[in-house]
This record gives structure tokens, sequence and C-alpha cells, in this order.
């Protein structure tokens, strides 16, 4: 028979350090936004929890130490957010998150969804789907190269006929963050309901459901440090939503499937160290800061995406004039740097960020940029090598480009 968890264990300890946070390969990484390092903390519940194999939905001894867990994961993760934990519905990502939210919503039959042009893809392509399916009309809000929206348009567009508003909280490459508590008001005030894709808030500042107002919002464990193949959608008391998936009786019937009790685990654990966010947040806007600094200062022809606009601390987009930006990743990568051209559920695709032309860079800046996102483990150390060696290697390409090399 496997142990009860107690109510107090997992509770945090004492703040961790910076390398219980950093990546264990050979490369600094500075690509955050796509994923982060599973923290050592985490690494090592992850062996007790395996004892925990039993089926959480079974009601015998095996099965009571996973839906204990379970039960503490909820808890933790809903005290995260600011939400009740019967909120929750526990999915396995982003992804399946956002589209839950997207094909599951209801709002008698008003027809007409609101969404910004820098949504990420599992937004974007769910929405595509829904209006070819001639299920919804979907209007793009735009956002200009200063990463503001375009608040004007969407007043004008928000009226009884809209039924969902599906706006992200912070974006995946620029790092922009969006108005969402004015947004929601909005919203509500004409009756339509709000969804946010909140992937990249985690870890990244404090995010309040309740104070923001949603009625939906999506969560990823693995860009906060944690396992892969688990995320969380928020639904507001009283809201319905049809499942995505159907069959047992699972997250009160709204996502049907045995539970990853593991990675679920590890969401819940890494929860637990709500209190070091803020920390956290603001050393990694500093070093982003020291970092755009010395950049702009020492390398000709850099410009910064969406600077004049808040932003995460953790991200920065850059356009570097003359260097193709996947020629720029690949010589970083070989120098021990793992950085970003965007976001990375894009990887392998030629086409420029659809973000970064929505915001109306032409196709040569969007192809010249790279997108660099901290970490809890990132040091100045790391930045400093990064600069220095960015320097180089942007000098490098630039002559090849011009024929001198």
């Amino acid at each position: 028979m496997g142990p009860c968890v107690k109510k107090d264990s997992m509770k945090s300890s004492a703040p961790l350090p910076r390398e219980a946070f950093r990546a264990s390969g050979k490369n600094i990484y500075l690509d955050h936004n796509a994923t982060t390092p599973v923290a050592s903390f985490v690494r090592e519940a992850v062996v007790s929890d395996l004892h925990a194999w039993g089926n959480a939905g079974s009601i015998h001894a095996d099965g009571r130490h996973p839906k204990s867990l379970l039960r503490e994961s909820r808890k933790q993760v809903a005290e995260l957010i600011g939400a009740h934990p019967l909120e929750l519905v526990f999915t396995s990502g982003g992804s399946e998150a956002n589209n839950t939210a997207l094909k599951g919503f209801r709002n008698g039959d008003r027809k007409t969804v609101l969404t910004s042009a820098v949504e990420h893809p599992s937004v974007i392509r769910t929405l595509k789907y829904l209006e070819e399916q001639g299920i919804y009309k979907i209007i793009q809000i735009p956002v200009n190269r200063d990463g503001f929206m375009d608040m004007d348009f969407y007043q004008r567009h928000l009226d009884e006929r809209v039924a969902l508003v599906s706006i992200m909280y912070a974006n995946n490459e620029t790092g922009n963050i969006f108005p969402i508590k004015e947004m929601v008001s909005m919203a509500h005030e004409v009756g339509a309901q709000f969804h946010c894709d909140g992937v990249q808030s985690l870890g990244k500042s404090l995010v309040d459901v309740k104070d923001l107002g949603v009625d939906y919002m999506s969560f990823s464990a693995h860009k906060f440090y944690a396992l892969k193949g688990v995320g969380a959608l928020y639904i507001k008391k009283g809201r319905h939503l049809d499942p995505l998936i159907h069959g047992g009786a699972q997250e009160r019937k709204r996502r049907a499937g045995t539970e990853n009790t593991l990675a679920i685990a590890s969401f819940g654990r890494m929860a637990e160290r709500k209190d070091e966010i803020e920390a956290y947040a603001k050393e990694v806007e500093n070093l982003r800061d020291y970092m755009e600094s010395r950049i702009l200062k020492e390398i000709d022809g850099v410009s910064i995406t969406g600077k004049e606009a808040p932003r995460i601390g953790a991200s920065s987009s850059l356009v570097l004039e003359g260097v193709d930006g996947e020629t720029l990743l690949m010589n970083l990568d070989v120098k021990g740097f793992s950085v970003s051209t965007g976001a990375a559920c894009s990887s392998g695709n030629p086409e420029p960020s659809p973000v970064l032309l929505a915001m109306g860079l032409s196709r040569q800046e969007a192809q010249s940029s790279l997108r660099l996102s901290l970490g809890w483990g990132t040091s100045q150390e790391d930045i400093d090598l990064f600069v220095t060696t960015l320097k180089e290697v942007v000098m490098h390409v630039r002559k090849i480009a011009r024929g001198e090399i």
C-alpha cells in the first residue's frame, strides 16, 4: 500500500537558488518561452511520486495515493491562480486547454468571436476551423509594431453579437502584455464571455483569475519548470463548457481519460513556489533590460519589437538588420547558446513569423528576428557571454552577406 499524502507534504521550504532552475545541457539556455527546464526539486519529487502508480479513479488502497496527489495538486494550482479547486480542469497542455475553451463554450445564439491578430497557433487555427465550419465569424483585433492592441477597433466591434473574446495574457514572441482586465470588463458589459490564453504568464508574473474577471483561462505546466504533458483550464463557476474529450467521468465529466498523475503532481509542486514568483520575475526583468541595453549599445542596426508596450520581463524580440534569423540561430547554437527565431510550435516553417508580420514588420524584418527568453536560472554571466558572442556572430554573418568573406 502506498503512503497517503499529508496535507502539508507539498509545502515549499526556503527559497531555492537560481541553480535549481538551470538547464542541465551544455548550452546556455535562452529559450524559456518555448519550454523551461524541470526544477531540480521537481525532478527529485518525481522519483518519489512514481510510487503513486495506481489509478486515481480506483477506490482501493492503490488508488488512494494518486488520488491524494491529484487532490492536493489541484488545490495548489488553484491557489496559484486565485481560483477554487473545482474551477480547474487538468488537460494535456495549453493547446488542449485552448481548444477545450474555444470549442466547448456556449453563449446563446451569438455567432461572433473577437481575438487578436497575434494569438498562439492553438487559438488562431482553432478559431479558423470553427469559422470554416460555419460555427462562428472571427474578427481579429490589430496590434501595432510597438506592441499595443487597437482598443478603438476592439470597442467598435464589441456588441451584442459577440459570443466570446479570446486574448492572450502575454505574447509568446514579443512578451507584450495586453490589458486583459479592461477588455474583460468591456466584454461583460455587452454580455460576451472572455477566454484568456495565460500560458506565458506562469513564473513571469502573478496572475489572479478573479481579479482579471476572465471566464476561462489556459495554463501549461512545462512553461513553469514542471513536466510536459499537463495543463489546466480555469472555468469560472457558473460557466458551462462542453467537453472536448468524451469518455469517463474524470475532471467532473469535463475531460475524460485517466489523469496524468505524475505530471499533475509536478505542476502542484511548482505551484507551491508562488511566493517566489515576484522576486524571480523582477530579477529576470532586470537581466533582460541589462541585456537589451548592452545589445543596443554594442551592435548597430538592432531594434526591439514591442518595446514601448508593457512586456513580461523574460522576453525580448530583436530585429537585426542584414542578418538572417535562422542563420544567426544556427551559428549561436554552434557557439553554445539556445535561442529561437519565433514560436517553438512553428519550428521548421520557412515562412517568417505571422505574429511579427501581423504587427506590421516587413518580411525582411521578420526574417531577421531573434527571440530571447530568460528564466529563473539565467545569470548575468550567461548574459555577458551571450552578448559578446552575439556581437561576434552578427559581425561575421553580415560580412558574409556583403561578400567580404
